[in-house]
């Protein structure tokens, strides 16, 4: 049986969650998606994630394999949609799921969903049961890895970092 668990990242881990988030960026440019093609993530981002103690890392036997942000709060991005709504029944405050990768070489393993599951538990540590998620439009495989870890697709965001248009999802941890 695999050990896999959820812990903060440390500044030591900086290169592995670089090399894992640089894998996804060419996974995605491989599927023709254009979501982290500009540079984001880029390495200043990932070291303040760290700082700011919002990096998880998901080790499986020994090795870390996936990579997300969990911010917890609010997100501008968050606050306007350009269509839909959140659920009547949404949190002030919420978490959200930002910059999550699965190392390249593990990909088809089910690891992104046991990553965000292991979110959805920090999330409810952390007191939040709003947790929050966006994805380019043309990530499919996203989509469906959000879709079904029981998220409901609420509309349309626009990023600030690239003025990009992402569906929006949420849940609701009850």
């Amino acid at each position: 049986m695999s050990n896999i668990y959820l812990r903060q990242a440390t500044p030591d881990d900086l290169p592995r969650i670089i090399d894992i988030i640089d894998g996804a960026k060419k996974t995605l440019r491989d599927r023709g998606v254009e979501q982290w093609q500009q540079g984001y993530p880029n390495e200043e981002i990932l070291k303040q994630d760290i700082q700011e103690d919002i990096s998880y890392v998901l080790v499986l036997n020994g090795t870390v394999v996936g990579t997300a942000a969990l911010q917890q709060g609010y997100d501008k991005n968050y606050q306007e949609m350009n269509s839909g709504s959140w659920d009547s029944d949404s949190d002030v405050t919420y978490s959200i799921i930002h910059r999550i990768a699965i190392e390249a070489d593990h990909q088809g393993e089910h690891l992104s969903s046991a990553l965000i599951q292991q979110l959805f538990t920090m999330s409810n540590y952390l007191g939040y049961r709003d947790v929050r998620i966006d994805t380019h439009p043309d990530n499919l495989v996203m989509q469906h890895i959000i879709i079904s870890n029981g998220f409901e697709e609420k509309g349309t965001i626009t990023m600030d970092e690239d003025d990009g248009v992402r569906l929006a999802y949420q849940i609701l941890l009850k």
